[in-house]
């Protein structure tokens, strides 16, 4: 890893009163370069990390070179919101602190937050970041509450900065994000991930409302910055995972058990039919046959009874013919008398 003395330059104007980034923008300050000065002293064992405001009338260094964490989370909460930023004087006594570290093989580098207005001209920014870059200071800027105001000024002054991707402007605008999550998977923390969606050096990035940035980590979070935090991710994410699938196959053994209750009542309801089928064939049977039985007793008695009217019929004629016979005898046996 880069060994490095890092200057920390944190605004405390009066801009820092807004709550446009909650709970407000000194609060969610405190918390990024908190982030930030903690993540640069575990990146080396050798690493230093100093602290400066720069509002108030004359920029102040609050701690110089240290590796006491502890120190530097006391005077960050111990700041007070006072006048305007003095960004180029800042700069300055930021860079003449780190020209007298103790370990000159440490890189030099700058860390600042800008949250309000930058009232120094562009050209200025431009001659400073070319002292800068003469004098091989990497400068890092988060630019968060006017920047959209100090965008291309910032701008200018990296691209006058830059040397080999060494500096980097990061904007974050409002939104739901926090702003100490949008810098922790920045390239000023890691900076294994330069090209990991917020550009390099000279270009800049930025990072609207509705995104909260990307990570090349797991849960997005570095295990080398946040061991702990990037432990319990990962336990709470197993037990996510056991729990989804204890639960599916719950699911699937409840699926099978219905499924199976299912196919008995079918069953059961099939064998009901199949009964009933066979019942409802042999009534059909029985009345059929029933049927059959009444048609031929009916052809009997209408064959019974047309041949006892044929019978009578006949009887009937015979004795018409007796009686025409008699009847023609006696006409003939009348003439025969009379004579």
């Amino acid at each position: 890893m880069v060994l490095e003395a890092v200057m920390v330059c944190v605004d405390n104007s009066e801009w820092m009163r807004n709550g446009d980034y909650p709970p407000s923008r000194l609060d969610a300050q405190q918390d990024a370069a908190n982030l930030v000065c903690g993540a640069k002293l575990q990146q080396n064992p050798e690493n230093t990390v100093g602290l400066m405001t720069m509002a108030g009338g004359t920029p102040e260094i609050l701690v110089t070179q240290t590796q006491d964490i502890g120190v530097i989370l006391s005077c960050l909460h111990g700041l007070r919101i006072r006048g305007r930023v003095d960004l180029k004087g800042s700069i300055l006594k930021a860079q003449l602190a780190l020209k007298h570290r103790q370990n000159k093989v440490q890189r030099q580098r700058l860390i600042v937050f800008v949250g309000s207005y930058v009232s120094v001209p562009e050209d200025e920014l431009v001659s400073l970041g070319r002292r800068l870059k003469k004098n091989n200071v990497a400068v890092d800027i988060i630019s968060f509450g006017e920047c959209e105001a100090n965008e291309r000024k910032l701008a200018t002054f990296i691209e006058a900065v830059n040397s080999n991707e060494n500096s980097h402007l990061l904007s974050v605008l409002p939104g739901p994000h926090i702003l100490s999550d949008v810098v922790l998977t920045s390239p000023i923390v890691q900076q294994e991930a330069m090209d990991s969606g917020y550009g390099g050096g000279g270009t800049g990035s930025s990072v609207s409302g509705q995104t909260g940035g990307g990570s090349d980590f797991e849960f997005g979070v570095d295990p080398n910055v946040d061991p702990e935090l990037a432990m319990a991710l990962r336990i709470s994410m197993e037990e996510e995972k056991s729990r989804q699938e204890a639960l599916s196959r719950q699911q699937q053994q409840q699926m099978d058990t219905s499924l199976t209750e299912e196919a008995k009542k079918e069953g059961q309801q099939s064998s009901v039919d199949i009964s009933r089928g066979d019942e409802a064939d042999a009534e059909l049977y029985d009345s059929g046959t029933n049927a059959n039985r009444m048609q031929v007793d009916s052809g009997e008695s209408s064959h019974h009874l047309h041949t006892s009217s044929h019978q009578e019929q006949q009887e009937e004629e015979d004795e018409e013919l007796q009686q025409a016979l008699k009847m023609s005898l006696q006409d003939t046996s009348e003439p025969k008398k009379r004579e």
